[in-house]
């Protein structure tokens, strides 16, 4: 068997987004211990958004530019969970097409206190409200992920409008096409358990594509531009390992064996990740930085987020330590051959690693070596599946993203001025200053 077929039959079964009467007969029941579980998950998704994500990048730029950083973040987030409510749910998850869902459900049509969907477990139900409500913290998080590659020279209406159109055109299709229960590559056996394709990848592109289209910052490759702040990003990164728990675990929709599989392999995968991306560092610089560690971190914990419901605990190190080197490789070796000012290392972290980990829980998944994977699992075909699903994101993603840049520049432009971007964006944008002179 390509996958285990009990899984993709119950994971079709919820993310068509029927309600109860049509998902389950007589002994179907709301769980209020799988419900109070995702309730939980959900606050710890939205953790990672504000104040998680926003500090990571926050501490990341130049001091003049850190309530900038913060405020795209946050209205970001914002744009992208109103836009989810008004049409976002109903594309991604209901009805439609192999492609796209429809908009039979816009605005939750129909959707009441009482709805419920489906969890893994035949019979057993969670409230469609907290489905909804975690669903859009994962589109809110995608992206705001973006924005940390157009960091410092981004007009803020650019970003807004940019977003808009990469939500509408790149991320619910994806997210259609890889959960939805008739999206294309869900019927394909791709496997994708908390959102590698979906988020990672899918926001890593973006932002390469929008590093691209933007154009260096001023003084890239001849000015020092360093983080200001790392112990703000190293308090982001932890409350992003922290969240991220809800985010893997989350992604099981019912407290069992499962989530607690994906809780421990996002434990694991991320500390392996930081002692190999510290290790090669001190290897290649002679010393082990906060930054790097940080940063191996958040890269154990994107690789392991396709795979950690379906890994074992050792496919869960392999992938960590996998992921702490390709991160290290995409940030340093694999930039400087792209030649983008990709501000904040989304593609390196996000998109690279993002692609490590697609890949690997095609192998991981196995039986053989430790995974959920059903009898007959052959890894050379799930790999060929995985690295599909990889194209088609890269490719339909980089399209999308390089046509809402296009228009977008064609119509309000993309960047502050010269001198806006000297004097930094947080006067000339905002008005403020988040550190007195």
């Amino acid at each position: 068997m390509r996958a285990n077929v009990r899984l993709l039959l119950l994971l079709a079964a919820f993310t068509a987004g029927f309600p109860a009467a049509a998902l389950a007969q007589g002994a179907a029941r709301i769980d209020k211990g799988d419900t109070a579980w995702m309730i939980v998950a959900t606050l710890l998704v939205v953790l990672m958004i504000v104040p998680g994500l926003a500090l990571f990048y926050g501490g990341l730029v130049r001091r003049k530019n850190i309530l900038s950083m913060l405020m795209q973040v946050l209205v970001v987030a914002a744009l992208a969970l109103v836009l989810w409510v008004a049409f976002g749910y109903s594309l991604a998850f209901v009805g439609g097409n192999a492609m796209i869902g429809d908009f039979s459900k816009a605005f939750l049509r129909g959707v009441t206190p009482t709805s419920a969907a489906a969890t893994f477990t035949q019979g057993v139900q969670i409230p469609e409200l907290i489905y909804i409500a975690f669903q859009g913290a994962f589109a809110a998080i995608s992206c705001a992920l973006v924005v940390g590659a157009i960091a410092e020279r981004a007009k803020l209406s650019a970003v807004l409008a940019f977003t808009a159109l990469w939500f509408t055109f790149a991320y619910l299709p994806l997210a259609h096409m890889v959960w939805a229960g008739n999206g294309f590559l869900f019927l394909k056996g791709a496997l994708d358990f908390a959102g590698g394709t979906v988020v990672h990848i899918n926001a890593g592109i973006a932002g390469l594509v929008g590093a691209y289209v933007l154009g260096p910052r001023i003084g890239f490759g001849r000015e020092r531009l360093s983080p200001h702040s790392l112990p703000l990003t190293f308090g982001g990164a932890g409350l992003l390992w922290v969240g991220w728990f809800g985010f893997n675990a989350g992604s099981a929709l019912e407290a069992n064996g499962i989530a607690a599989l994906a809780f421990v392999n996002t434990l694991v995968a991320p500390a392996a990740a930081v002692l190999a991306w510290s290790a090669i560092e001190a290897k290649l610089r002679g010393h082990a930085s906060m930054l790097g560690a940080a940063s191996g971190a958040v890269a154990g914990l994107v690789a392991i987020t396709p795979a950690c419901g379906t890994v074992g605990i050792g496919g869960a190190l392999a992938i960590g330590v996998a992921s702490g080197l390709a991160g290290f490789w995409g940030v340093n070796a694999l930039k400087r051959r792209l030649r983008a000012d990709d501000s904040l290392d989304v593609f390196g972290v996000h998109g690279v690693c993002g692609i490590v980990g697609a890949l690997l829980t095609g192998v991981f998944t196995a039986p053989s070596l430790g995974g959920t994977g059903a009898a007959g699992y052959a890894i050379a075909h799930q790999f060929g599946v995985q690295l599909l699903g990889v194209v088609i994101t890269l490719a339909w993603s980089g399209a999308m993203s390089l046509i809402a840049f296009g228009i977008v520049r064609a119509t309000i432009g993309l960047r502050v001025d010269h001198d806006a971007e000297r004097e930094g964006l947080d006067i000339s944008a905002h008005g403020e200053s988040a550190y007195e002179l």
